[in-house]
């Protein structure tokens, strides 16, 4: 699994990650920045530190596994979708079913953790189909979707 982790890791057991430590990532999204926390790479599960800046936006995407975020600063605003409107404010919570699909913003900025069972597709105005990273989503992650429908 992907983190920064401490000197204090004990082997298959706990992994201290020490967010104040790491350097926010640049994400292809404007005004996007990440701290990833914990990252699995077999099984697409993440938990990321995410900063936004004033009015940047998260487009058009499906959360393909549920999705958690708690907003520790700002908001974090339904742009487009079904639930167009609908804000998570500082101190609040919010998670989105698997096959959910907008686009979300944060007007004033936001510091959220946010919570991933399988990576985000993102839909691209040339009709592809991307991971947050630009990766075309089914070559990296078909075989999670294709690992949790075996499951159920």
């Amino acid at each position: 699994m992907d983190a920064v982790t401490s000197p204090q890791t004990a082997d298959r057991h706990s992994h201290l990650v020490q967010p104040q430590a790491m350097e926010w990532q640049k994400t292809r999204f404007p005004g996007c920045e990440a701290k990833t926390l914990l990252f699995d790479r077999d099984t697409g599960l993440m938990t990321a530190m995410m900063r936004f800046a004033p009015g940047s936006v998260l487009p058009d995407h499906e959360h393909v596994g549920i999705e958690q975020s708690y907003v520790i600063e700002g908001a974090l605003v339904d742009k487009e979708g079904p639930a167009q409107g609908i804000a998570c404010k500082a101190g609040e919570f919010i998670w989105r079913e698997a096959g959910s699909r907008h686009a979300a913003w944060c007007p004033d900025g936001a510091l959220i953790l946010a919570i991933f069972q399988v990576p985000n597709k993102f839909f691209e105005a040339d009709g592809r189909v991307v991971d947050a990273s630009g990766q075309d989503w089914d070559e990296a992650w078909g075989h999670t979707a294709a690992q949790r429908a075996r499951s159920v």
